[in-house]
Parts: C-alpha cells; structure tokens; sequence
C-alpha cells in the first residue's frame, strides 16, 4: 500500500511538472510584459526586448542563466551578453574567451551581440573586491549603445556566492541612473543548496513561489544549453559534470525585480 501511494505520488508530481512546462510559453510572455511595463493589450512574442546579460566569467551565461538566454531568443528577443572578466584566475584568459564565443553561439547570440571585459581593476579573483563604480560605468555604457529594456544579472548571493558576481548585483542595486533610461533590472534568484542540485524536480517549487519571470526549459533545450556548457573545455573539472546533471540552473531561472540601494551610500 505504501509503495503504491509513493508511485501514485511521484506520477502525480511529473504530471504536475508536464503541465507546468505546457503553460509556460504563455506565461512567460505574460510576465515579461510585467516586467517591462508592456501594455497587455500587445501582441508581442518577445520582439521589443532588447536584453543585457550581465556576468562576471566566461562559462556564467551557461552555468546560470542559459535557460533565460534560450527562452529569450526563442521569442524572438535580441539577447546581448556583457562579461566583465576574460576568467583569468589561472592564466587562461585568451582561451576562456574563445571557449564563451564559442558557447555563446550554441545558446544562439552572435558575436557582434557579445562584450568581454579585460580590465585590471576587474581580475577574475574571488578575493578581489570589485569597483562598484567602475562596473556600473560598465554596464551603463552598453544600456546606452545598445538601447537595452533588461538587464539581468546575479542578486546579493550570487548563486555560488562568488565575490564577483555579488559586485554585479550592487553595481546595479546601488546606480540611480538605470532607472532613467526605463530598464527592468532582474536579479537571478539564489536558491538552497537542497533545490540547487535536485534538477528539474525544482520545477513546480519555482513555479508557484512568488517571482517576476520564471524561465523553464524542457529536455531539448536543455540539451542545447550542456552542449553549450561543454564548450568551456578549460572548466569541466568532475564536479561539472555533476553541475550538468544536477542543478536547477540548467533547467529552470526565476527573477526578481532588483530594488533601489540607499542613497547614502558610499560609491567606491
């Protein structure tokens, strides 16, 4: 009996999982429209957003936010990525740079949508304390060239709690004038290390728990986004391997709106 309720249970719950990613498209759409402030009455699929990922290392726009970056182009919205390191920690800058044009193209953004970032103030250290100044300078000044309505990066934990990606997030956090060219500023949501590596299982966790845009793939994206990750060659270390498998971030992104900082806060 007790096994029979434990099978009745997990074919309940897949089910579940089955109907969320058959509603998804149009709710995503739904959300983004939210998000933008797009008036609801406009037939759009994606086509007016014009997104900037921001990240901190080649290998980022596939370890965390490839879902977003499929479901995006599949939309028809124009994705660019702004990375702000070449990923230099062990001197193998040129060829993380060749492996993240490389992944990119198999997410779907092309070359010319795609900014790497070789600053010294900027080292791919996780001990080195980033300029919020510099990176907000950064990310403003591809707002402006490049007209963008998003921007979606790291929130205060940074998923892996990396020094560098939480820089990301206060840069933006922390920079009044985003907000003057009309963008949406989102920030990936960290999750528990128990729904981190329970893979797509996490899916109706992240469904139902209150977000601004939840991005959900199925098994052919998903594919699509582990070729992309399995460019990185320099990076697939075993317990990459057990990433690809294991963590929700390869299958589903939930966002939220990043808020205003204080004012009184000291810029450096």
């Amino acid at each position: 009996m007790t096994l029979y309720l434990a099978v009745i249970i997990i074919l309940s719950y897949l089910a579940l999982i089955k109907c969320i990613f058959f509603r998804h498209r149009r709710t995503l759409v739904k959300s983004l429209k939210r998000a933008l402030n797009a008036p609801s009455s406009r037939e759009t699929n994606g086509e007016n957003i014009r997104a900037l990922v921001v990240t901190a290392h080649p290998d980022d726009e596939c370890m965390f936010f490839a879902p977003t970056i499929i479901r995006l182009i599949e939309l028809n919205a124009t994705v660019n990525l702004l990375c702000l390191s070449e990923g230099n920690y062990y001197n193998q800058g040129a060829q993380r740079k060749k492996e993240l044009l490389n992944s990119c193209a198999v997410l779907g953004i092309p070359a010319s949508r795609i900014i790497i970032i070789n600053h010294k103030k900027l080292p791919d250290d996780p001990k080195a304390e980033w300029s919020v100044s510099l990176v907000s300078s950064e990310i403003l000044k591809h707002i402006r060239a490049h007209s963008i309505n998003m921007v979606l990066t790291f929130d205060g934990s940074g998923v892996s709690g990396h020094a560098n990606h939480i820089a990301i997030y206060n840069a933006v956090r922390y920079r009044k004038d985003f907000k003057d060219f009309y963008c949406t500023l989102l920030s990936l949501v960290t999750v528990g290390l128990l729904r981190k590596y329970i893979s797509f299982l996490d899916v109706p966790l992240s469904w139902f728990l209150p977000s601004c845009v939840c991005c959900i793939i199925g098994s052919k994206p998903y594919k699509q986004a582990k070729a992309a990750m399995l460019c990185h060659r320099t990076q697939l270390l075993w317990f990459r391997y057990l990433y690809i498998t294991f963590s929700r971030y390869m299958f589903i992104n939930t966002f939220q709106t990043i808020a205003q900082g204080p004012k009184n806060l000291k810029i450096y």
